[in-house]
């Protein structure tokens, strides 16, 4: 096993809802070729199977979606670097860093997105139309409007601000590229490792 491989990281693409997480997670993921676990594509489908569900059970599902990232992560080879998209501010820190000592994540670097009260209500707004039943409605826009002004990164890890309204994907890519690069060599480990080769 190499250096490269012996430490397991994440990548969280976090804010919250409306923020373009899954935008920005897409376009990260096809220009790096990451893997991708997002809350939603683990919660909806049980959604769908418990149709109809309330607020409370909503938020039941979440709970146990954000589980089975971390279980999912668990299993995954210490090279395998998942792009996780999700509001990780729905749950305590304590949780979050629970999740990641459980998964053997040895490092979690962090795209939080930035985004007003009012640009959040009116994606949020805008897209209610498309949501899948059981997500919050138009009622969840006061309190999509006070998590805006109070938000923060988690900061568990190196974190990338970026302005959800215009996100430059472009630094993202070049800080993550940077951030994900295996730690150098050093000289006594590159001549133990060429005298292997011998």
């Amino acid at each position: 096993m190499t250096l490269a491989t012996q430490h397991k990281q994440v990548v969280l693409v976090n804010g919250i809802p409306a923020s373009g997480k899954s935008t920005l997670t897409r376009a990260l993921a096809s220009r790096l070729s990451l893997p991708v676990l997002t809350l939603d594509s683990v919660k909806e489908p049980f959604m769908a199977s418990f149709a109809p569900v309330d607020r409370q059970r909503n938020r039941q599902l979440g709970c146990a979606a954000y589980q089975a990232i971390w279980k999912i992560v668990a299993l995954a080879p210490a090279g395998c670097v998942y792009l996780i998209d999700a509001w990780f501010g729905f749950q305590p820190r304590q949780v979050l860093e629970q999740g990641l000592m459980q998964a053997g994540v040895s490092r979690a670097l962090e795209l939080w997105m930035a985004i007003s009260p009012d640009e959040a209500a009116a994606r949020y707004q805008a897209r209610l139309s498309n949501r899948m039943p059981g997500h919050p409605g138009a009622e969840y826009l006061p309190e999509l409007r006070r998590l805006a002004e109070q938000a923060q990164p988690m900061s568990v890890g190196p974190l990338l601000r970026l302005e959800a309204v215009d996100p430059d994907i472009n630094a993202a890519e070049r800080w993550l590229r940077e951030q994900l690069q295996p730690p150098s060599l050093s000289p006594y480990a590159a001549t133990k490792s060429l005298s292997r080769q011998d």
